[in-house]
């Protein structure tokens, strides 16, 4: 091994130590502050790293904030829902993620991103790609398998029937006129569920 491949191999760990630091102190400042609390220079020196070697992965705050949010929230996710009911499927979807969201003010970050994306195209294409559609995708598949068991018709729209679920969850996350409880929760899948019952 030449002095300079051995050089890059002993630069890797400490890269990734940065970067982990980066996001690790990212979300702790959109947890604290929110969105505008999060800027380059309160990262860098919370994470102990400089602006330079943030914008190195980076090229704005907004996509950085993504990144951190993406992290932290798909570190705990559960891999497998498929529970032997659609009902049971639902809930292991729906139920850690609004407990999240009750656990720590993930609330005001997230709409943070939504106004974001109303404004700018490219981190509207972002969000949409590494926040939402992994959600939905989970919830396609768990459609899908009800589908195949006979649980549901096979022709309903799937789409729609994820923003029926959503829709209201995020109408609370929103708005915060009342709890986004789990009975909340329970009752939101409940009423899909029979309006799409054969």
């Amino acid at each position: 091994m030449t002095e300079r491949a051995a050089a890059a191999r002993r630069g890797r760990p400490r890269s990734e130590q940065s970067r982990l630091a980066i996001l690790d102190a990212t979300t702790e400042l959109l947890l604290d502050h929110g969105l505008a609390g999060a800027s380059m220079d309160a990262v860098a020196e919370r994470a102990g790293v400089s602006k330079a070697t943030i914008y190195r992965w980076w090229p704005s705050k907004e996509a950085l904030a993504l990144e951190a949010l993406y992290r932290a929230w798909t570190g705990e996710e559960p891999r497998e829902l498929d529970t032997g009911s659609l009902r049971g499927d639902l809930r292991a979807m729906l139920m850690p993620w609004a407990r999240r969201l009750r656990e720590r003010p993930y609330g005001r970050v997230i709409a943070a991103f939504v106004t974001e994306a109303q404004t700018d195209p490219a981190f509207e294409e972002q969000y949409r790609t590494r926040f939402v559609e992994p959600r939905r995708e989970q919830g396609r598949a768990a459609f899908a398998r009800a589908a195949a068991r006979g649980e549901i018709p096979t022709d309903i729209d799937v789409d729609v029937a994820l923003d029926m679920l959503y829709g209201p969850l995020y109408h609370r996350l929103l708005h915060r006129h009342a709890p986004l409880n789990d009975r909340f929760v329970t009752d939101v899948i409940d009423a899909v569920l029979r309006s799409l019952a054969p």
